[in-house]
């Protein structure tokens, strides 16, 4: 792909997926762009082997964006952050295309790995603000990850994963992310579970009023019938 063809194709990723952009113009301002300019960069010097001067170039830009991308991440076509600040992309990460990254999102090791260290992520896949992905596993494709979430174990394809630990909610969502990139309705598993034990308590609340009530009454047939029977 030529570079003016590149250029091109990332402003129009970004125009489309971010509303608060009114003209191409800004799109040289977006620390997206900037970042992923340094990175196409620092990325072809990593893999001739100027791994120095590709951790530099890296670094800069991770100083002039707060976006820390390691050069030896490998990352697909499509790929953007919104916002971005905070984001963090581990050497032996694997980005897939049309991929969608909030602020606060890391994709990082565990620190106990070596060689393949950090996620895969598949095709078409959004993860929201702050979600922390650990280790060597995958990511299926048009999977989403709730905002905070922290994944670590495999993630199949079209899911919607929320919670500490990410836990799946949500199977064969297939909606392509970019054309639905809502972050915050997603299924909460913990509400869900409130929302029963809600129910569960009015309705055993019920049963023992029912319950006092029945006693009651019994209650009331025990001291009046002696009287009835001394009145015979």
């Amino acid at each position: 792909m030529g570079f003016l063809k590149y250029i091109r194709e990332e402003a129009e990723v970004i125009k489309e997926r971010d509303p608060a952009i009114k003209s191409s113009m800004e799109v040289l301002l977006y620390p997206s762009f900037r970042v992923m300019l340094s990175y196409r960069r620092a990325h072809k010097l990593y893999r001739k082997g100027h791994y120095f001067l590709a951790r530099y170039i890296s670094q800069r830009a991770a100083r002039k964006t707060g976006i820390e991308i390691h050069p030896g991440a490998q990352i697909g076509r499509g790929f953007f952050i919104d916002h971005g600040s905070g984001v963090i992309i581990g050497e032996t990460a694997e980005v897939g295309d049309n991929v969608t990254l909030y602020q606060g999102v890391t994709l990082g090791g565990t620190g106990k790995e070596t060689g393949k260290r950090h996620p895969t992520i598949g095709d078409n896949v959004m993860i929201s603000a702050g979600a922390k992905i650990i280790g060597s596993f995958t990511v299926g494709e048009n999977s989403k990850i709730g905002a905070g979430s922290v994944v670590i174990e495999e993630v199949p394809p079209n899911c919607t994963v929320v919670g500490v630990p990410g836990r799946i909610v949500k199977r064969d969502n297939v909606k392509q992310p970019w054309r639905d990139l809502d972050q915050c309705h997603l299924p909460d598993p913990v509400l869900d579970d409130i929302t029963v034990l809600q129910h569960e308590n009015v309705e055993l609340t019920n049963r023992l009023l029912e319950l006092e009530r029945t006693v009651r009454l019994l209650k009331r047939q025990e001291t009046t019938e002696p009287v009835n029977a001394s009145e015979e």
